[in-house]
């Protein structure tokens, strides 16, 4: 019986344009996987179009989607690069065009991109319960590590602090590339300046800024707007923490929640590394909860890098 040829063109940027299409792709494909893991019932929705504007402009020339032959959106990749930080998400192949050998040219080619960038870590995160897609990206070269757990809490009823803020500066600029001081001092290469103005510049968010004295000793880069599509602003996200030590972090900590105060919230998400162990426990003990758990993956060759000793650099390889 003849079949017309499956083929696929790509990789190419997407234009703001395809976050609707985008969109159903990402829905289609993690609710076909959440539901390949027994969580039958479970609707992925749609992300909030301006976090998907985010994703695309963050990644720039990393954001790859592939085109099946209709020039409907088969597979997507969002690739970023902080530095010398690399990472991978979302990604998706549409479930129709599933184990058509896509899943592993979007990884290669993702990988390759950020190799050609000088990307010294190049890594990814994928749900701890999900074997079939540790097995996938092992035979790609990636090595499992640490979890990634997402700590909520639930706060309170205070009178807000003012807080230090990156909007609030005088200088935007300098608050950013004080931001970037501070973690290339923590993590030689690392470079978070692209999320930190992007996010001011969308108004996704905000980051709280901590000091001692006149310098600069931690900062919590983060997201208030909702992350699904048509949903309330209900909870502050923190994509990136950045202390020179755990009393900073607790600093970071007591100005975060300042912010979700300020943006009338009631609940923070933290996205903890567990190679962190200290700041891990000490979000235990302040009363956050686990909510989610992520399993990081690395390519072999291309491993997380050392942090300063004592100092904290949490970065989410998620949106």
């Amino acid at each position: 019986m003849w079949r017309p040829e499956r083929r696929v063109t790509g990789p190419e940027r997407p234009p703001l344009a395809d976050i609707e299409p985008l969109n159903r792709v990402f829905s289609e494909s993690f609710t076909d996987r959440y539901g390949r893991d027994g969580l039958v019932g479970v609707r992925v929705p749609h992300l909030n179009p301006l976090v998907w504007r985010y994703a695309i402009e963050d990644a720039g020339d990393g954001a790859m989607i592939w085109r099946d032959e209709e020039g409907g959106i088969a597979a997507f990749n969002m690739v970023h690069r902080s530095g010398a930080e690399g990472w991978m998400g979302p990604l998706a192949v549409r479930p129709d065009r599933q184990s058509e050998g896509l899943g592993s040219l979007m990884v290669t080619t993702g990988v390759e991109w950020l190799r050609s960038q000088g990307a010294r870590t190049i890594g990814l995160e994928t749900m701890p319960r999900t074997v079939d897609n540790i097995g996938f990206y092992s035979r790609l070269g990636f090595a499992p590590g640490h979890l990634t757990v997402t700590l909520v809490r639930e706060l309170g009823l205070r009178r807000v602090g003012a807080g230090d803020r990156l909007s609030r500066a005088t200088s935007v600029a300098a608050g950013i590339e004080a931001c970037r001081a501070l973690t290339d001092r923590l993590a030689p290469g690392v470079d978070f300046t692209r999320e930190l103005q992007l996010t001011h510049d969308l108004q996704l968010g905000d980051t709280s800024l901590v000091f001692r004295g006149s310098q600069l000793a931690g900062f919590a880069l983060w997201h208030a707007a909702p992350l699904a599509a048509g949903r309330p602003k209900d909870e502050l996200r923190l994509l990136k923490v950045v202390a020179e030590d755990l009393d900073a972090f607790e600093l970071v900590l007591e100005a975060a929640q300042d912010a979700a105060h300020g943006e009338r919230v009631r609940r923070v998400a933290v996205r903890c590394q567990t190679a962190f162990a200290d700041a891990y426990l000490h979000l235990v003990r302040r009363g956050f909860r686990v909510h989610w758990t992520d399993l990081r993956m690395t390519v072999r060759e291309h491993p997380e890098g050392a942090v300063a000793p004592g100092g904290v650099v949490l970065s989410n390889w998620e949106i």
